[in-house]
């Protein structure tokens, strides 16, 4: 599929790297299709917007700057994308750059559940208090080294 992206212009996308958010992210519900393009900065990926050239979010695995991260998501909520067992899924999370050059965070209350297996994906609110929207990378990965 040819798509025009924010990041790198008009690319080619392979089948596999697409996805469908079927309720939309969380202020963006009427896009739902996405794909995932590498970015320049890895690990970061960019999901980008199939409708929407200048709709783009980057998203970073969690696992990646906290060892101690965890989501308890409902199994019903996860049955909506086809989810029946945990080897299925892959967590990212969105990161925000600041303009104003403030710490760059990722969102670890909200993350996105990928189904691998069919490329379904929803984001999921964690209720557990220790993860917020605004994690520092930076912070993170400073303490995740220390340990």
């Amino acid at each position: 599929m040819e798509l025009i992206t924010k990041a790198r212009g008009k690319i080619t996308v392979s089948d596999d790297h697409l996805i469908t958010i079927p309720e939309g992210l969380f202020g963006f519900e009427d896009y739902t299709k996405y794909a995932l393009v590498d970015s320049d900065y890895e690990p970061f990926i960019w999901l980008q917007s199939c409708e929407d050239p200048n709709l783009a979010f980057l998203i970073v695995d969690p696992f990646l700057i906290c060892n101690e991260y965890e989501t308890d998501i409902d199994d019903a909520a996860l049955k909506k994308i086809g989810i029946t067992k945990p080897e299925d899924i892959i967590i990212m999370t969105i990161v925000t750059i600041p303009h104003d050059g403030s710490s760059i965070t990722a969102n670890f209350q909200g993350p996105l559940v990928i189904n691998k297996k069919n490329h379904q994906c929803m984001q999921a609110i964690l209720s557990d208090n220790r993860w917020s929207t605004k994690v520092d990378i930076v912070q993170a990965l400073n303490k995740k080294g220390g340990q």
